[in-house]
């Protein structure tokens, strides 16, 4: 399984569910609903979306201590093979980018179904990273994202474009599954963040390139391929930077995930 640290949850989680998008999340019956567990919780972005949503007691699982000690909520360490819980313990079991980091969600889910009540909601938040979409002032950066991103699906160890889970839920026993795409839209653009600069400063180095060559490898390029996907990245990233200092850098990343609700 994939390991995160707390500032790229907290990149790539920047302002999911921030508004009306939260219609997305209606399947799983939250205000009724008196014990919430999100699973994968990481530093807690969106176990905070469920204890806004519901009324009762919300629980956040990670097996990084690290991450749970910066999330603002209830917490437990755990594995999401082996929930410490016992069987039929909450209303709403849920997790968010979690199952696409599992080489074998299915298992994850059965444990899921497990701690769930008789009629209770289990539900999954997943992106399909095949099908995201970049906008950008330097012309040849959404060509070279999507090379990036086609190499890196194809590399995964695990399936990173699973989106909708529809036969997951089905093969597991999960009875009334639905489907709801939510789009989450990230922005770059002046007044640039912290962050964001030092992200198009990354850009000019490849350092993301750098630091996924193994898997970027895997999904069938070259290391000569490699090497040219590199140099164009940089040069890109130089644009970009140049585009920082003026001001008229911008940016826009469309990433859909599919909220799958099932009953148990």
């Amino acid at each position: 399984m994939r390991r995160f640290t707390e500032s790229y949850l907290a990149r790539t989680r920047e302002g999911m569910w921030a508004g009306g998008e939260r219609e997305a999340l209606a399947d799983l019956e939250l205000a009724s609903a008196d014990r919430v567990l999100d699973v994968g919780c990481g530093s807690g972005e969106f176990t905070a979306v469920l204890a806004e949503e519901s009324p009762g007691r919300v629980v956040g699982a990670d097996r990084d201590p690290d991450l749970l000690a910066a999330a603002d909520c209830e917490g437990v360490r755990a594995d999401a093979h082996a929930l410490p819980f016992p069987d039929d313990t909450f209303d709403v079991v849920a997790c968010q980018a979690l199952l696409v980091n599992l080489p074998d969600p299915a298992r994850a889910l059965r444990e899921f179904v497990r701690v769930a009540r008789p009629g209770g909601r289990v539900a999954a938040v997943e992106p399909d990273n095949a099908a995201v979409s970049v906008e950008s002032s330097v012309g040849a950066e959404a060509a070279l994202a999507q090379r990036a991103r086609d190499l890196y699906v194809a590399g995964a160890a695990t399936d990173v474009a699973l989106g909708g889970v529809r036969d997951l839920f089905d093969a597991v026993g999960l009875a009334d599954v639905t489907v709801r795409r939510y789009e989450q839209t990230l922005t770059v653009e002046p007044p640039y963040a912290e962050e964001d600069v030092r992200a198009v400063a990354r850009k000019a180095k490849a350092a993301d390139l750098r630091e996924r060559r193994g898997v970027l490898a895997n999904g069938g390029a070259s290391e000569a391929e490699l090497d040219e996907l590199r140099r164009a990245w940089r040069e890109m990233g130089r644009e970009a930077v140049r585009q920082v200092g003026e001001g008229s850098y911008r940016r826009r990343e469309t990433v859909p995930f599919y909220v799958t609700v099932g009953r148990v």
